[in-house]
């Protein structure tokens, strides 16, 4: 475990959400100059903060915690001293060090990923379900209110939209042009629809939106939507590629008609009465009106 100074500038890394390999010395073989527990800092640039062996075990330990940082999995990393590379084995690898001073080593490389970030806009049941169940999945949720800028930043995953239509579109916008893998929308079929057309008349990819957000799960309740939409997210973030997103338009809505005989209004769908007539479609309400309008479609046009 790392302690002191090293442990706060971990912390530090951490609330920057800047990666990071923890190099921790499991094993000393003597003379080496380390022991066991001493631990080390290893960031992207090849920094090492900390003390996990000399200089040239440090070559070896930068080496494999940046190809760690890279797989994001941990590693076992053998220093012995010599000149013959052992063969590499699962979760381990050994290396030979010919400038060793003597003895091995046997470091364990943990890399400190920051999890990917997903913002939450809005302040319904349904966002509070997917910020608290997203914490649940190694996912860094943040909520923002309707109205608040929006910063996506590099390496963010998702953005999800449940503001039950507040201030829906400058956030949408925002997460459109940052290009984030996953943007969705919690609305309806229909007013995902119109709000797609907005976007679109915008010049903007409004295909890339998904609304409904989420798998289609017949979903119900606050929490059964926020495990659609995080289902959905967990796909994006572990396919390494975007989920190509479910772009439903709405159905059609029937046409209204008027049933000439007796005046009601009903919708103009097939399995309603119907006759053709001087071309065009006549509906009606039940099979005794279609039967009167037959006998002398002449006076319910003329009365039309």
């Amino acid at each position: 475990m790392i302690a002191g100074g090293l442990h706060h500038r971990a912390d530090e890394l951490r609330a920057a959400r800047t990666p990071f390999v923890v190099a921790t010395v499991v094993r000393a073989q003597r003379p080496t100059s380390v022991h066991s527990g001493d631990a080390a800092l290893v960031l992207g640039d090849g920094t090492i903060e900390g003390f996990v062996g000399g200089a040239c075990a440090e070559q070896s330990v930068r080496l494999h915690a940046l190809r760690v940082l890279e797989t994001g999995e941990a590693l076992l990393l053998r220093i012995l001293p010599g000149e013959d590379d052992a063969p590499a084995v699962e979760g381990a690898v050994t290396v030979q060090n010919p400038c060793l001073s003597g003895g091995s080593l046997e470091i364990f490389l943990e890399p400190m990923l920051a999890p990917p970030r997903v913002t939450v806009v809005g302040e319904t049941p349904i966002a509070d379900a997917v910020v608290r169940l997203g914490a649940e999945l190694d996912l860094a949720t943040e909520q923002t209110w309707p109205g608040d800028e929006l910063e996506p930043a590099e390496g963010d995953l998702a953005v999800v939209i449940a503001a039950h239509g507040r201030d829906e579109l400058r956030a949408l916008r925002r997460a459109l042009e940052a290009d984030l893998p996953y943007v969705g929308l919690v609305a309806s079929r229909v007013r995902g629809e119109a709000v797609r057309g907005e976007l679109r008349a915008e010049g903007l990819d409004a295909d890339r939106l998904e609304t409904p957000a989420g798998l289609d799960i017949g979903a119900r309740t606050p929490e059964e939507i926020a495990l659609a939409i995080l289902a959905r997210i967990v796909a994006v973030r572990r396919g390494e590629q975007r989920v190509a997103v479910r772009v439903v338009a709405p159905e059609p809505a029937a046409a209204a008609a008027v049933d000439p005989v007796c005046g009601m209004a009903l919708a103009a769908v097939s399995d309603a009465p119907h006759v053709e007539h001087d071309g065009r479609t006549v509906y009606f309400c039940c099979d005794g009106c279609r039967a009167t309008f037959e006998q002398d479609p002449a006076r319910f046009v003329a009365a039309r």
